[in-house]
């Protein structure tokens, strides 16, 4: 059954936290479209947010007082912020992605909140190995390969069960979220290409999702919630529904920068060696810098990972407006309406 959403956000006060960030923004960009009233909990105010009319309230996610506050007399709220990466102290991510997780649902049952939508991670179930076209029903690994993805599973864990006692909540899982105003993971490839290598065989498949499809997916599933709560507490793996090879794609982000693909390559067992110790050295060593490797970014870029997105096509009506190729050649007019490509040599294809 194809469920079209039917609750309007129109004149609805919903927070987004996060909001000034890369996902947060579109989000909030499309609340808006809807005729929301906006309201941003981020560590930080945007400019951006101040010119559309944003209610800005700056803050720790990790305040309790701090994200009631900013939970009080809303409708709906959308948990996108969280610290990412893939190096870094752990207890900074429990921090930011558990503590900060449980204050906003403490603050939504306070607040009487209608709908909680969470933006997770498919990193939550990734255990090194080829993950493909598997659904939400796939367990979590026993031991999670750096404090992200653990971190982002127990927080997704409390989530889902505070839906069993009363909060309509809803779990996203975008991956490998790109576009126009990417602040991580294009920038992140554009400035190590002189340094990359392709790990592995160069066959392996991921999922990935346009930014804007990622936004609407949000939108999509509070629309849903309010209208179906028997959804409440679901999981949804969200992306563009068409896998591609992660390398193909990483060369074509490069192609859109007027980079040169990637054409050395690395086994993924030296590139696993590499990481490891380049690890035990950085720990040594107490260097704050991220390793350019490390063992989680070695498996991440050797496996496959792409999933099976029929249940939010099914339950949130959900379909990627946005396609693949659409979205590298918008990415690739921002790449240079912002100066951020090779304006002197011409655009590669890849290979």
């Amino acid at each position: 059954m194809t469920v079209t959403p039917v609750h309007e956000l129109k004149n609805k006060r919903v927070l987004v936290t996060g909001g000034s960030g890369f996902l947060g923004r579109s989000v909030v960009q499309r609340l808006l479209a809807e005729g929301a009233l906006v309201r941003s909990f981020s560590r930080r105010p945007s400019p951006l947010l101040a010119a559309a009319g944003v209610d800005q309230r700056p803050g720790d996610i990790g305040d309790a007082q701090a994200v009631a506050a900013a939970c009080r007399d809303v409708a709906a709220v959308f948990h996108v912020a969280a610290k990412t990466g893939v190096w870094g102290r752990a207890a900074d991510f429990y921090h930011a992605n558990v503590r900060g997780t449980r204050n906003v649902i403490a603050a939504c049952r306070a607040a009487g909140v209608e709908a909680l939508v969470h933006t997770s991670s498919p990193s939550v179930v990734f255990d090194g190995t080829d993950m493909q076209g598997v659904d939400e029903s796939v367990p979590y690994p026993k031991h999670h390969p750096a404090p992200y993805p653990h971190t982002k599973a127990l927080a997704e864990k409390d989530v889902v069960a505070a839906a069993r006692t009363g909060l309509k909540t809803i779990v996203l899982r975008p991956h490998l979220i790109w576009g126009p105003g990417d602040g991580h993971l294009v920038p992140r490839i554009i400035g190590r290409a002189p340094r990359l290598r392709r790990i592995g065989d160069g066959r392996n498949r991921v999922d990935t999702v346009y930014i804007d499809n990622a936004a609407a997916a949000h939108i999509a599933a509070a629309k849903c919630l309010v209208a179906r709560p028997e959804l409440s507490g679901r999981i949804y793996f969200i992306s563009q529904g068409e896998p591609v090879y992660l390398w193909k794609m990483i060369n074509a982000i490069l192609a859109a920068a007027g980079r040169p693909p990637v054409r050395k390559k690395i086994s993924r067992r030296t590139a696993r060696r590499l990481g490891s110790l380049l690890e035990t050295v950085y720990r040594l060593l107490r260097l704050k810098s991220e390793p350019p490797l490390t063992r989680f970014v070695a498996e991440e870029l050797a496996t496959s990972h792409w999933f099976d997105i029929g249940a939010a096509r099914r339950d949130l009506g959900y379909r990627p407006a946005v396609s693949t190729a659409e979205g590298l050649r918008r990415l690739a007019e921002w790449l240079d309406a912002t100066g951020q490509s090779d304006a002197e040599k011409p655009s590669h294809r890849p290979s």
